[in-house]
């Protein structure tokens, strides 16, 4: 399972959204990708994250790179992980 790819579910572990769960959107290099919550769903906004800042969860949805905000939306409603995004966790400390 390679952790970070397009459309793996991941919690934040730092910053003021740590804890919410949100989805891989874009690969921006080897330490930066793009997330989305989406924000009316997890409350995490569509943002660069270190990837040292997320924690991979087994869980994908299917979407295109660079997918937007409604088809991450979408695509989490049709594998029925709605209420799954929603739940917030308390997340593991980062490594530093």
């Amino acid at each position: 399972m390679p952790a970070i790819e397009v459309g793996r579910i991941c919690v934040k572990l730092a910053g003021r959204e740590a804890g919410r769960k949100c989805v891989i959107v874009d690969i921006i290099d080897e330490n930066f990708v793009l997330v989305t919550g989406p924000k009316q769903l997890t409350g995490v906004r569509r943002r660069r994250a270190n990837i040292k800042h997320l924690e991979p969860l087994p869980q994908k949805v299917e979407i295109e790179k660079g997918a937007g905000d409604e088809e991450v939306l979408k695509a989490i409603e049709a594998a029925g992980l709605a209420d799954f995004m929603k739940e917030v966790v308390k997340p593991k400390l980062a490594p530093v």
